[in-house]
């Protein structure tokens, strides 16, 4: 779909932006996490390296998936170590991504069967994001986090990163069930928004960034992922499933969805494949845990990593055929979508597919 560089202006001055993350870099969340909420400083995850790895398409694996292979057939599979989800890697020539997002249910999460836990949890986090695939010295993302606990009990938080600075949690009020819109908006290279809506009680908070690392605009995504803690992958809670929808992914001139995109599940170094991603539509695809064939463990140790981009800010620039527009950052409570009346962040005068 082509847009009007006016109205993509119109959308960006509307509202707050999308958050974009990569397969290059998982983020230290859950020991942090803990520490903080023991703290009760509400922030604390930072970003360590990459467990991303990709597959030959032509491998035993995915002959093996065939019946999924089937379902996505207009895209090509990828295999990570921790991601799961949808991924556009490359722009329309002379474009770069500038605001993407999606909606996504909220799930129950449970402890998996034969799996040993990190700090006596089981979690996983969904969110969007700009960069961070095949670009990746910078990432805008914004998501939710879903945690389990040994004994049963499940706690949710909201959050927002620009790579490589920390990422820090929203104040925002999130239940299984919950209907979610994140987006990420960059109105510059060096400055945008991050915006989590709960569509299901009207609240938003949303929020104004700047960085010194400079986005590319070069990759748009939506993952389920199993972050890092420490060296390691925190223990995949059994989140059941995630179904994206409105996903879309602007420039200053067009929008997509998924249907072109990277589809990419999650699998163990034992070879187990613990996601199925199945696109449902150009807008929409769900994301389903499917259990380990063979007990595994996970487990990690908090640490630490320096940041080197800033803090919270209202930024604001020319647009231009870049793809970077302007806009500022707020949180409260709302009936309307981040970009105007109606579901979800591009409602209605914002982007549609």
């Amino acid at each position: 779909m082509k847009f009007s560089l006016a109205l993509l202006s119109t959308v960006v001055l509307a509202t707050s932006a999308l958050a974009a993350p990569n397969p290059r870099f998982s983020k230290t969340r859950l020991g942090q996490r803990m520490a903080a909420r023991r703290a009760n400083n509400g922030n604390g995850r930072i970003l360590e390296g990459s467990t991303m790895r990709s597959k030959d398409s032509t491998s035993a694996v995915v002959e093996s998936k065939s019946k999924k292979t089937q379902a996505t057939s207009n895209s090509s599979i990828q295999y990570s170590e921790n991601w799961s989800g949808a991924a556009i890697t490359t722009p329309p020539s002379g474009q770069t991504f500038n605001a993407v997002s999606g909606t996504f249910n909220v799930p129950t999460p449970s402890a998996p069967s034969g799996v040993a836990s990190t700090y006596s949890e089981y979690a996983a986090s969904a969110w969007v994001g700009i960069d961070g695939n095949t670009y990746s010295t910078a990432i805008l993302q914004t998501g939710v986090d879903f945690v389990v606990d040994t004994s049963g009990a499940v706690s949710y938080d909201a959050w927002y990163e620009w790579y490589p600075d920390y990422a820090y949690n929203f104040n925002i009020t999130i239940s299984a069930g919950d209907q979610i819109n994140a987006s990420v908006i960059a109105t510059t290279s060096t400055t945008g928004t991050a915006t989590i809506e709960n569509l299901t009680t009207g609240e938003i908070a949303t929020i104004s960034l700047s960085s010194t690392s400079a986005l590319g605009g070069e990759n748009a995504e939506w993952i389920v992922e199993d972050f890092e803690e420490g060296t390691s992958l925190v223990a995949l809670a059994n989140f059941g499933n995630v179904t994206f929808t409105d996903c879309i992914a602007a420039t200053s001139q067009s929008s997509e969805g998924v249907s072109s995109a990277t589809i990419m599940d999650i699998e163990d170094t034992s070879g187990n494949i613990l996601t199925n991603v199945a696109l449902i539509s150009d807008s929409s695809f769900s994301v389903a845990y499917e259990a380990s064939t063979s007990t595994s463990s996970s487990s990690g140790s908090s640490s630490s990593g320096s940041s080197s981009s800033g803090s919270s800010s209202s930024g604001s620039a020319p647009g231009g055929s870049s793809g970077f527009g302007s806009g500022s950052g707020s949180s409260g409570k709302s009936g309307k979508g981040a970009f105007g009346t109606g579901k979800g962040a591009f409602g209605a005068g914002g982007f549609r597919l």
